[in-house]
């Protein structure tokens, strides 16, 4: 062949291959794949639909998809999270914290009063089977503690 029939060739080969160019379906995605893509976005280096022509991704929302969830950019706040935050946000985050240590300490504090008249029931139903039976159910006593035991069994 001569060189003009081999870039025909080459030409007839090329419009065959786009003619057959068939549109590709859902495709799973690895997780390291996706942190590359959205730190190259990130970066600057691409854009969202330069990131789906250069690596096949068919729709723009996927990137977007995971900018959203594996990027630094706050998207409640609209603000990229490495930035400095302004004083008012800083003020907001604070008050958000203070309110979520008041629920845990109030949840803390209902927590030790159930656990503190638990063991208040508790030590009384020891001291009642106790005087029932007239045994020592308490383990390791004290010494003042176990004398008076021995003195109430003696008693009877």
């Amino acid at each position: 062949m001569s060189r003009p029939e081999i870039a025909i060739q080459k030409e007839i080969v090329i419009m065959e291959e786009k003619n057959n160019y068939v549109k590709r379906t859902q495709r799973d995605y690895s997780m390291s794949f996706k942190l590359s893509v959205v730190k190259e976005i990130e970066s600057g280096e691409l854009s969202t639909v330069g990131a789906c022509q250069k690596y096949g991704i068919q729709a723009r929302s996927t990137v977007v998809n995971w900018l959203r969830k594996f990027g630094t950019f706050d998207w409640e706040n609209q603000t990229p999270s490495n930035m400095p935050k302004s004083p008012e946000q800083k003020i907001m985050e604070l008050e958000a914290q203070v309110k979520l240590l008041q629920k845990q300490k109030t949840f803390l504090e209902k927590q030790a009063y159930v656990a503190d008249k638990k063991a208040i029931i508790f030590d009384m139903m020891i001291n009642l089977a106790e005087e029932e039976y007239q045994i020592d159910i308490r383990k390791n006593s004290p010494p003042e503690l176990s004398n008076l035991s021995e003195r109430n069994k003696k008693k009877p």
